[in-house]
């Protein structure tokens, strides 16, 4: 498995780009300021911002 340099926040294939991007997309449809520049749209807007690195994907929390 290779490693990411420390500093990258862009996803590294392409699964965890779309699963970053759709999250993204859900949370701009309920109300998110965008964080970059772009199209109306919340689907390529979320595009627009996984990458170009403006939003980074965490940890989900834990289930009970």
């Amino acid at each position: 498995m290779t490693e990411r340099p420390k500093g990258t926040l862009k996803p590294e294939n392409s699964f965890e780009f779309v699963t970053m991007a759709a999250a993204r997309a859900r949370q701009l449809l309920k109300g998110c300021l965008p964080k970059v520049e772009g199209s109306v749209k919340p689907a390529r807007r979320a595009l627009q911002e996984v990458s170009s690195g403006a939003v980074h994907l965490s940890d989900p929390p834990a289930h009970r």
